[in-house]
C-alpha cells in the first residue's frame, strides 16, 4: 500500500492509500526536529489503535519546510523498505512540467494541488488553497501549473493583528452575522471574513479577465468550507485534493517504469 505525506508549515498528514480509496487519514504538527523513529512509533500506534491492517511499501512525500525532507526519507527507508519519491525532486517526474520563469521553484503543494485537480476537474482552473498562506494556482488546458498569486493565511492575519495591536484579542474565524460588528471581536472576524471573500473573489476575476477564457475555481483547505458559505465564490470545494494530487503523481512515476 501507499504512504502519501503532505507536510506543510503547519501540519503534517499521513494517509494510506489501498489503490482504491483512503483507508486511514492522521494529522500532526509540523516539528523538524521529530526523528524517523518518533514518525514511527506514532503511526504505528495509530495504526493498532484504528485497527488498520495495512502493508505499506510505497511512499511519496510533498514538502515546504525543506528540514523535515530527511527525516521521512529514512522513515521510508527503514521501516518500510522503499525509497520515497519526493515531489520536487529529480527523481519524482510530474505529469506535465510547470510552464514558470526559469530558475523558479515552485512549491511542491502547489505542484501537487495542480495534479490533482485537472485529475478530478480538468484544464483551466484557478485552485485556491486555505492554509498556513493563502495560494491560488492556476492550471493550463493541458494541466500545467502556469503561476499564482500568494496572499497571508486567515489565521496568520488574525495572529499578526493580535500580535501588534495589543488592545485587539486573539479570536477565531468565523462568518458573522452581520457586515458591522458591535463589538470588538466581531468587528474583527468580519473585517477578516469579508476581507478575504472580498480578496479570493477581486483575485479570481483579475486572473479571469488576464487569461481569456472559461474557469472554474477550485477550493481546497481547512477553511474553505467556511468561505464556501459565500454564495458563488468556488464552483466546487475538494477536501483531499493535495492527497488526491500524491496519488496521481505515485501512479504516473509507477507507469513510467
Amino acid at each position: 500500500m501507499l504512504l502519501a505525506i503532505d507536510c506543510g508549515n503547519t501540519n503534517t498528514v499521513f494517509s494510506i492509500w489501498d489503490g482504491t480509496e483512503f483507508i486511514a487519514t492522521w494529522r500532526t504538527a509540523t516539528d523538524w526536529k521529530r526523528t524517523a523513529d518518533q514518525y514511527y512509533v506514532w503511526l504505528s500506534t495509530l495504526m493498532t489503535i484504528n485497527e488498520v491492517d495495512a502493508q505499506i511499501d510505497k511512499v511519496i512525500v510533498s514538502s515546504t519546510v525543506p528540514r523535515v525532507v530527511f527525516n521521512l526519507r529514512v522513515l521510508s527507508d527503514r521501516y518500510f523498505n522503499c525509497r520515497p519519491l519526493v515531489v520536487g525532486k529529480s527523481e519524482c517526474a510530474l505529469p506535465v512540467e510547470p510552464r514558470v520563469d526559469a530558475g523558479t521553484a515552485v512549491g511542491a503543494d502547489r505542484l501537487v494541488n495542480t495534479a490533482g485537480a485537472y485529475d478530478k476537474f480538468g484544464g483551466n482552473l484557478i485552485v485556491v488553497d486555505f492554509g498556513t498562506a493563502t495560494t491560488f494556482d492556476v492550471v493550463d488546458t493541458d494541466g500545467a501549473y502556469v503561476g499564482g498569486v500568494i496572499a497571508p493565511g486567515v489565521n496568520l492575519s488574525l495572529e499578526a493583528l493580535h500580535n501588534a495591536a495589543a488592545a485587539l484579542p486573539h479570536v477565531d474565524i468565523s462568518k458573522p452575522q452581520s457586515v458591522v460588528g458591535t463589538n470588538t471581536v466581531a468587528c474583527m472576524q468580519s473585517g477578516v471574513f469579508w476581507g478575504y471573500v472580498g480578496l479570493v473573489r477581486e483575485i479570481c476575476a483579475q486572473i479571469k479577465a488576464e487569461r481569456d477564457v472559461p474557469m472554474q475555481v477550485i477550493s481546497t483547505g481547512g477553511l474553505a468550507p467556511l468561505f464556501g458559505q459565500t454564495e458563488a465564490l468556488f464552483d466546487a470545494f475538494e477536501d483531499n485534493l493535495t492527497m488526491h494530487g500524491l496519488t496521481v503523481i505515485h501512479r504516473y512515476n509507477k507507469e513510467l517504469k
